[in-house]
């Protein structure tokens, strides 16, 4: 299983070093928890679909008093996503190709969004991904900027390519 922090260790907010929350996992049995990255990145080898986010929300919250909201997919889930990329021409650089994580299926609103005015961005929606190509960065991406104000995307965590094929990269069933 592979768990998503959001809003983490960005900005001085939300400060959780990837150390504590590797030991908050195993201490709730976790045993094989591993980290990439500073960003909220965290892997389960061998975890299925167990409760896993609400156990590390509550145990976040008991330990360093803060409220991240947590985002899950099962390896099964996670190899979904890469197979499912519609945007493979943009894989070259794993920056410019990003995936919106979403807690349930994207709304009707997001699914229809018009992303025309926003060319030559571009998005896809599947399920509860939401995949974003964004040939100048997502640092500057109006499209970006507009989905993540929509519904249930408003929660959502994005994450870059890159970091989507290092992640599958750790994950096994």
């Amino acid at each position: 299983m592979i768990a998503l922090l959001r809003g983490i260790n960005v900005g001085g907010r939300n400060r959780l070093s990837m150390g504590v929350l590797r030991s908050i996992a195993r201490d709730l049995g976790f045993a094989g928890a591993t980290t990439y990255l500073q960003s909220g990145n965290l892997v389960l080898p061998g975890v299925g679909s167990a409760p896993v986010a609400t156990a590390l929300t509550n145990e976040i919250r008991r330990v360093c008093g803060l409220e991240i909201p947590i985002i899950t997919r099962t390896a099964s889930e996670w190899a979904r996503v890469v197979a499912g990329n519609p945007f493979t021409d943009a894989t070259t650089d794993g920056t410019k190709l990003h995936v919106l994580f979403l807690e349930q299926f994207a709304t009707e609103r997001v699914r229809r969004f018009d992303a025309d005015p926003f060319t030559p961005e571009q998005f896809a929606v599947a399920e509860s991904e939401v995949y974003l190509s964004l040939p100048n960065g997502i640092g500057r991406s109006k499209l970006a900027t507009a989905l993540t104000r929509l519904d249930n995307a408003d929660t959502g965590t994005t994450r870059n390519w890159k970091t989507v094929t290092a992640l599958a990269d750790l994950i096994e069933d």
